[in-house]
């Protein structure tokens, strides 16, 4: 069992930053791949960025490259999603999850966190 807690959520004009943490208890949490989602109203949850357990290999929505980067310390247990330059469309429920083995479908994750609101406005 694995539980996440997520955080580093808030309101943001565009243009502005925010980094999102995801610590995590539990089992050995070095051993999982991790992704972040997100979910906005009316919308289905997508895959914003993912990163394999030993940091190796990254990957993210075509729209936040450039914007957005993953990284993670395993000796804290802990995920980051660093938001940088964001837009009124980023705005979302964001979610990370674990699973073993790397993938950007929200259906094989095995354990989530509660959410963060992330709130971007123009």
């Amino acid at each position: 069992q694995v539980q996440l807690v997520e955080s580093g959520g808030g309101m943001v004009q565009a243009g502005g930053s925010l980094r999102l943490s995801c610590a995590a208890s539990g089992r050995i949490f070095s051993s999982y791949a991790l992704g972040w989602f997100r979910q906005a109203p009316g919308k289905e949850r997508e895959f914003v960025a993912g990163i394999s357990w030993g940091g190796g290999r990254t990957g993210y929505l075509d729209s936040v490259k450039g914007r957005f980067t993953i990284s993670r310390d395993n000796a804290k247990n802990t995920v980051y999603l660093q938001m940088n330059s964001l837009k009124a469309e980023d705005t979302a429920v964001y979610y990370c999850a674990v699973r073993r083995t790397w993938s950007i479908k929200p259906d094989e994750y095995d354990y989530w966190g509660q959410g963060t609101q992330v709130t971007v406005s123009s």
